[in-house]
Formats: C-alpha cells, structure tokens, sequence
C-alpha cells in the first residue's frame, strides 16, 4: 500500500477541466419529455402537467397513514425547544423515528422499508420539519443523498440485499462528497481510492475480491457524527485494468482507519450530527463500490436529480407555519387602533407569504407526483423547485420575522420567559438560511440550470464556440444550426398567448381568470427563449462567463414554472370540490406577484450593472479599496482560511457515536 506521503493532493486542475469533468457526469440525453427544458425553447406544453397528475389510491391510503402516526409521534415526542437548546435530537426520539419506520419510507417494502412515495414522503418531511428542521434534515439527508437513494438506482441486488433492510430500520447513512477545499467544483477531489487486488474495474457491476483504500478528509457530513453506513466519493487513479476517476463506494462507519475528528456547529439547525471524517488507511471491498470506476460523480448528480426535492418540501413546511403565526399574531397585534393585519404595509405581507405558500406547493407536488409517475424527465424542475423553494422560503421567513417585530428578533425561549407565547420564529429564520446552500447553492443552481436550459443549442451549435474543434467539424455544426433555428425561430414570433380563449379551461364563471396568467406565461416562454438565443449569439463562447444574465434566465424560468404549476393545481382543486375558489385566489394573485418580477428581470437581462461589476471586483481584489475598510476592528480569530486536510493517522478523539 502507498504510504500516506505519496496520496495524491488535490488535482490542480484549469477552469476549462473543472468543466469538463462536470460535463462528462451530465446525463447527455433526453428520453423523456421534460416541462421545463421546453419551457425555456419556448414551448409552453401546458399538456405535459395539466390535467394534474393524480397518486393512486392504494398510495394515498398507506401514505396518509403513516402521516397520521407520525403527526401522533412529533406532538408526542418531539420537543423542538429540547433540540435548539442542547443541540441535539435526543437518541430515543432517534430510535423512535427507527420504529416508526422513518428511516426506511422510500426503500421498498420488500426490503423492510415503507415504500410511500415521493409526494407522500415530501410531506412527511414537511411535517417532521415543521415540529424540528434538525429531524427533517437527518431524515432527508439519510434518504435524499444518503445510501438508499444511490443503491436503489444503481446498486447490485447484492448491495441491495445486504444494505437494505439495515438502512430501512435501524442504520443512519450519510453522503461524503465534499472536502475542505473542494465544494462545487468535484475535479479537485483529493480523497482517494487506490485499489488493491481483485478483478478489472471496466465491468457495469462490482468486482468480487480486492479491496480499496481510502484516504482523504471529508467535510461537512451530515448525519457523519451518528452515520453507520456511508457513501463515499473518492478518486481511483487510473492505472492498468482500472480505468480510474470519482468513484462511489458504501463505507461502514466503523471501519478501522474513520475518525470523526469533529462535530460542527452552525447558525441554524443546531440539531444536526455534522462532522469532519478522516480515512486513513481505510480498506473497502471492491463488492461496495457502487457502480463503474469514474461513475461516481454522475451517480451523485443524478442520485439528486429527486433528492433534490425534498428540500423544497420542507420550505413548504416552513411556509405553512409561518402562514398560521402570521394569522394568529397579526389579527390580536394592535397598532393605530386596529389589528396590524388590516394595515397595507403588512397585509401585503400576509398576502405574500400565503399566495407563495400555495405556489411552493403547487410546485413540489406536481414535481414529485412526475417523479413517481417516471414518465417525464424532472431534472430541470427539481433543479428549479430547490432553487425556487429556498430562495422564496427564505423570503417567507424574514417577512414573519418583519411582521412580529421585535418579538421576531427574539428568541423563543426569551418569550417564553417573560410569559408570552414561545413562538420560534427567529430560529426558522436561521434554519432557513442553510437551504440556499445545501445541495448547491444558488449560485451553482444557476449554472446548472442555465447549463441544462442551453442543452439544445450547444447540440447543434456547440462546435462553433469550441476553440478546441477544427475548422471542418465548425462547418458541419453551422450547417447543422442553421437547419435547426429555420424551424425553430419561426416559432417564436407567435403563440396561443395572443389569442384571448386560449386555455379557456382555466377561465372559469364566479372565479378569478386564470387563462389570462398562462396566456403570459406562453408569451413569456417565447421571450425568454429568444433572449436566450439573442444571447448566444452575442456572446457566444463567452455566454458562460456572463452567470447574471444566465441567473435572471433561470430566474425566469423558476416564475413561469411555479405560475403554471399554481394554476394547474387551483384547476384540480376546484375539479375536486377541494377549497377551488379559494386556491383560485391565491393562484390569481401569486401570478400577479409574480408577473411583476418577472417583468423586472426581463429588464435586468439587458439592463444591470453587470460590465461595472467586475471592474469593482477588480479593484477590490487588487487593493484599490482597502481604505474602505479602514475604521473598524475585525473580530475573527487567527488561524488559514481552509484547514489542512492532508492524508494522515488522526491525531484527535473519534466523536463517532452511533444511536442504538
């Protein structure tokens, strides 16, 4: 085995390989229709989610059930205020969870798990988040990004068997992709993996014999400090019979060589068991790899493609509750001789929050009843519900922070003291903010999106851009482009949106009209799509440099979807008898809201200060502004700005501690 001094460090690696290691772990194809990427062509096709899809009976029996018995549980066993203070879930409400049958609701029932679906499971995270974020977030990250997820859609049916049934009842798995120099950018990954023995690598499945060994520091693991099994990424070097790359394998926790060399602690969800992990020396069967060698990335990515959703779930969660206070507190808040529910300045809020709420909704369940009906791609839509539901629920829990005042500056427990209601809103606020960052920040969001959103021009025109393609195959994609936009330009120019029945179903006597928000939309669809080729056009190979243009695009994108699915779900609601007028309503004026940012940004694709940005930047890296910063005392203590990860023994306790 090599000795540590001669484990790779992490990969130096140009802007240009970053790139294409990521795109390499993109899926490449379409074989399923997808909503959402054709929104952004500037195709609206309404008949892709509408009439809205609908779970079959058998697994709304079984899924409401569970909710029943895991409502009964969180008010009976949960105590939120007991986590935010001691920061931590206590083991026995752990191992209640476990004999409730929480870990294992996305794993089949021939495994020992629930098999609910993913809309039923969305909202039993909504619901054990909306009683603590810390057990939404451990049940989530064990079953979004955790084993299960990447088992079930690669794994062997021996992995299946083996890890399963574990996984479904009693072992608390984890996701290890990051490091502490390596977040968004997975080519710089310096864990390693170095095989030993066994057979060759190239075959679909795992190799009977061999082992691997790990080494490496991982950052950030959620659910790392309790975990009992984990899914690692690490790097194979490549050598003869090994073709080598990101790799993922399942790791047992307690493995000798893991060290969990420290538990974090963080603004929000203080609940949470999130560590620092060290393999050192780490042996792995070639039997736990999931996957082909250099799979891995692309089996994370696509792992999430679904996982994605359950963080915009419990936004929902978030939105509901902070809709209920802000119904409570603002009719009994007086000011000015009347509730402060009946004042302009914070009605507007109340509105907000609610006609949001009900959009966030509309969004997560169509995208997860697609999800579990498998006959569209949702790549894109989860993409845009995580990037929509964390960037909106953020903005719902400042706005009931505003609307309770200073008593939403202050702390539950503070309230409480002095005799009053101990409502936690300013720990929701904090516990909110981690979902702009959690499995990719919104920044990264974008990118990805706008990458996906771009997918068929770089399919016909790619070549054109790439400095790296010859002179004959640039010829060959402009013949190509150019067949391709004499169709599809034309289509651009008009629509059904300027006709004044189209979508007549959702015009609707005694109701707000809602034809009229997706007639915008289909409008919108075609705007959007020729500012994208406008574009490309003028920027062409330098289109990826320009993130705020490409960011207001996926923005765009995020308002048009999230106003379909709104109307689409006031539709089957009023068909179902289900409160119709009323989700009308708030359908009405969610695409009302909403049309006004979308304006705003359509102005901004054009009009912003992008260009004087970057010189800022310039002269802020440069030291041209230091004396800006002159004045003041800065509080933060010594030490790098990124701790030594080098490959090693660990040389600190193991705060490892498995909940049995």
């Amino acid at each position: 085995m090599s000795a540590p001094s001669d484990i790779p460090q992490a990969p130096k690696v140009t802007e240009r390989e970053a790139r294409q290691v990521a795109e390499a772990a993109r899926e490449q194809d379409w074989r399923k229709p997808s909503f959402a990427k054709e929104l952004f062509l500037g195709r609206f096709r309404l008949d892709l989610i509408h009439p809205h899809p609908l779970p079959a009976p058998d697994d709304v029996r079984r899924g409401e059930a569970f909710l029943a018995r895991l409502r009964e549980f969180c008010e009976t066993h949960v105590d939120g205020a007991l986590i935010e203070r001691e920061a931590r879930i206590p083991d026995e409400v752990i191992n209640g969870l476990k004999e409730l049958g929480a870990l294992g609701m996305k794993i089949e029932t021939k495994y020992g798990g629930l098999g609910l679906t993913q809309v039923y499971y969305n909202k039993a995270l909504a619901l054990a988040g909306s009683a603590s974020p810390s057990i939404g977030a451990l049940l989530s990250a064990h079953q979004s990004i955790g084993v299960p997820q990447p088992l079930k859609m690669f794994g062997t049916q021996d992995q299946k068997d083996a890890f399963l049934p574990r996984l479904a009842r009693t072992d608390i798995s984890a996701f290890l992709l990051t490091e502490p120099d390596v977040g968004s950018d997975p080519a710089r990954l310096a864990t390693t993996a170095v095989p030993e023995g066994g057979g060759t690598s190239r075959s679909s499945g795992a190799e009977s014999g061999g082992d691997y060994v790990l080494d490496g520091v991982k950052l950030w693991t959620t659910n790392g400090v309790v975990a009992d099994l984990l899914v690692v990424m690490a790097r194979v070097p490549a050598s003869e019979g090994h073709k080598g790359g990101i790799t993922a394998f399942v790791v047992e926790a307690d493995s000798p060589g893991i060290t969990v060399e420290h538990r974090n602690s963080f603004m929000g969800l203080r609940g949470i068991e999130n560590g620092v992990t060290r393999f050192h020396e780490v042996r792995v069967p070639a039997a736990n790899r999931i996957g082909p060698e250099g799979a891995g990335l692309k089996i994370a990515l696509t792992t999430l493609n679904t996982g994605r959703l359950s963080l915009p779930a419990m936004c929902v969660g978030v939105g509901k509750w902070s809709l209920k206070i802000a119904r409570e507190w603002s009719a009994v808040r007086e000011q000015w001789g009347r509730p402060v529910a009946r004042h302009e300045a914070v009605g507007s809020k109340i509105s907000f929050i609610a006609a949001t709420t009900f959009a966030l909704e509309a969004v997560v369940d169509l995208s997860s009843q697609m999800a579990d009906e498998s006959r569209n791609d949702i790549r894109i839509e989860a993409a845009l519900a995580k990037l929509y539901g964390s960037e909106m629920g953020w903005l719902i829990s400042d706005e009931l922070v505003q609307i309770r005042g200073g008593r939403g500056f202050e702390t539950a427990a503070s309230l409480a003291a002095r005799g009053e209601r101990a409502v936690p809103a300013e720990q929701m606020l904090r516990d909110m903010r981690i979902n702009r960052i959690f499995e990719g920040s919104t920044e990264i969001m974008h990118l990805l999106i706008a990458r996906e959103a771009v997918d068929a021009h770089l399919k016909v025109a790619g070549d054109i851009i790439d400095p790296d393609k010859a002179l004959g195959d640039k010829a060959k994609a402009g013949a190509n482009a150019a067949g391709f936009y004499a169709r599809w330009l034309p289509k651009l120019v008009s629509g059904p949106g300027q006709l004044p029945n189209s979508y007549g179903e959702f015009r609707v006597p005694g109701h707000p009209d809602l034809s009229a928000h997706l007639r915008y939309v289909e409008r919108s669809s075609r705007k959007l799509a020729r500012s994208t080729f406008y574009a490309m056009s003028r920027w062409q190979g330098r289109m990826e440099t320009k993130q705020g243009f490409l960011g207001r695009i996926v923005d765009i994108g995020a308002e048009l979807f999230a106003m379909s699915a709104a109307c689409v779900r006031a539709e089957h609601l009023r068909a179902d008898d289900d409160h119709g007028r009323e989700a009308y309503q708030l359908a009405d004026v969610f695409c009302r809201q909403s049309r006004i940012r979308v304006e705003e940004l359509f102005n901004r694709l054009w009009s912003n200060t992008d260009d004087i940005d970057r010189r800022v930047v310039d002269g802020v890296l440069s030291g041209t502004y230091t004396w800006l910063e002159e004045g003041v005392i800065d509080p933060s203590g010594d030490g790098p700005w990124i701790a030594d990860a080098t490959p090693g023994p660990a040389t600190g306790e193991n705060v490892h501690r498995p909940i049995r």
